[in-house]
């Protein structure tokens, strides 16, 4: 009996040795080298994994950066131009510093603005939500107040506000990975450069519909008028779709598409003084009529010449 029992001990030991060396010689056979590189850019990484680099977490970054030519189409929105450095140095290449990115809300849609007509049953998820009816507002582009963005966001920095309805952004927390970007079916989350001292102006709506269906559905939502497209000096603002956008990067911060917009849709944030409308609208007046005064004194111009042309 107990011969039997060392034998058995002895044949299974010799088995799992020599299964043991097959497999090591069958893994240093088919082995890839990876280039050391890869594990000293994923140091540097901030090890979120969160996705917002377009690839599947920072092993997967690493190995696109140290294959890749170049940084100008790679970029870590978490670890941020701190981290691109660190990276460039590593692999030896040149990186161009990006702005800063914070997630928006393109939707002013509070309970205030937009009351519910109807009442939703079913699970609290605004991509299941999205996939059964339009919501529960007149507003078919606005949100529908689930939290898929606060569910997708892994610093913390998206809470549902009870009061509005809406998603709140914590900028100091945002890390511009664009999680929640993907994870609002309506598309109103939008990443933005912070601009300097964190200030920045946007179109808070994103209804297609035309002004008087618009208006119906909230009172704060962009109509499509075009004022704020005619009173910018800077080619900034466009209205598209029957809702406007605003370019950031030629927007100069002058605030005069916020004095102006009738339904303030168009928000403003960071800023160290509150706007005083009135002055801007009377600043912006008064450089319209001149600007017709010269159209008018040009064309009158024009005519004369051709007048005396004739003559």
């Amino acid at each position: 009996m107990t011969t039997t029992i060392i034998l058995t001990a002895a044949i299974i030991t010799g088995l799992g040795l020599l299964l043991a060396v097959a497999l090591y010689l069958v893994a240093q056979r088919f082995k890839v080298e990876e280039d050391p590189r890869i594990g000293q850019v994923e140091k540097v990484m901030p090890g979120a994994n969160c996705g917002g680099c377009g690839f599947a977490g920072c092993h997967a970054f690493a190995e696109a950066a140290v294959k890749a030519s170049n940084l100008d189409d790679i970029f870590c929105p978490v670890g941020g131009n701190p981290t691109m450095k660190q990276v460039a140095s590593i692999l030896g290449y040149e990186v161009r510093e990006k702005a800063p990115m914070v997630a928006v809300l393109r939707c002013a849609g509070t309970c205030a603005n937009r009351p519910v007509v109807n009442e939703y049953d079913g699970v609290m998820s605004c991509k299941a939500k999205a996939a059964l009816y339009a919501g529960d507002t007149l507003c078919r582009f606005g949100c529908l107040g689930c939290g898929d963005c606060v569910a997708a966001c892994s610093f913390g920095a998206i809470k549902m506000d009870p009061e509005t309805g809406l998603p709140s952004f914590d900028e100091s927390k945002c890390t511009g990975c664009g999680s929640c970007v993907k994870a609002c079916p309506k598309g109103l989350v939008e990443l933005r450069a912070k601009g300097p001292r964190g200030m920045r102006v946007y179109v808070s709506c994103r209804n297609k519909e035309k002004g008087p269906a618009v208006k119906k559905a909230c009172s704060a939502a962009c109509i499509g008028c075009g004022i704020c497209e005619k009173t910018c000096t800077h080619d900034a603002v466009h209205v598209v779709d029957n809702v406007a956008v605003i370019d950031y990067a030629k927007c100069k911060l002058c605030r005069e598409c916020e004095a102006m917009c009738p339904t303030g849709a168009i928000h403003a944030v960071n800023f160290p003084k509150p706007l005083d409308k009135d002055a801007v609208k009377a600043r912006v007046q008064e450089r319209q009529k001149k600007a017709r005064e010269a159209a008018a004194a040009a064309k009158a111009a024009t005519q004369m010449k051709e007048v005396q042309s004739n003559g």
